[in-house]
């Protein structure tokens, strides 16, 4: 809110180079922000009283919105990878699935690990569970379990996060 649109009683001023001007009403408030040729920004509209201060507004909002643009930039977004085994799976081709969770896992991804099951394969789930701790194991190096092995409907599921 600016200027006009500030309808409360009293409010805690703060001047422009940052000083406490004390508690006055909004109307005071104004004409001082008028002297100063800039608006009266409210801030901290929650406060008891309200927090307001003198402060060009197209320069304001144009510092509120570079801050949020750097707070962006330093933020990391960590995607969910999936790799999908099934019970039958070959040496070769878990080493495959391996070293594609390892490129992953070293991009800064969590790896969610899935042994699907069907038809005849429900009846063996946990003779399989091995297949899944054989993948943790040959990825021990760089990754850790964050979800042990879980049995959900029709196939097992397992988290994986790169070691800190």
């Amino acid at each position: 809110m600016i200027n006009e649109q500030i309808r409360d009683r009293e409010v805690r001023v703060i001047g422009e180079d940052g000083e406490q001007l004390g508690i006055m009403s909004s109307r005071e408030a104004m004409r001082l922000a008028e002297e100063a040729g800039v608006d009266l920004v409210k801030i901290a509209p929650t406060a008891k009283p309200p927090v307001c201060k003198i402060v060009d507004y197209g320069k304001f909002k144009y510092e509120q919105t570079r801050k949020e643009k750097e707070a962006k930039k330093k933020q990391k977004v960590i995607d969910v990878k999936e790799i999908r085994l099934s019970p039958n799976i070959d040496t070769n081709d878990l080493n495959t699935k391996v070293n594609a969770a390892r490129k992953f896992l070293t991009k800064g991804d969590k790896v969610k690990v899935t042994l699907r099951f069907r038809g005849r394969e429900m009846a063996h789930m946990q003779n399989s569970k091995h297949i899944l701790v054989d993948f943790s194991e040959s990825l021990s190096d760089i990754a850790v379990v964050e979800k042990e092995p879980k049995v959900e409907g029709r196939s097992m599921t397992m988290f994986l996060a790169e070691k800190r």
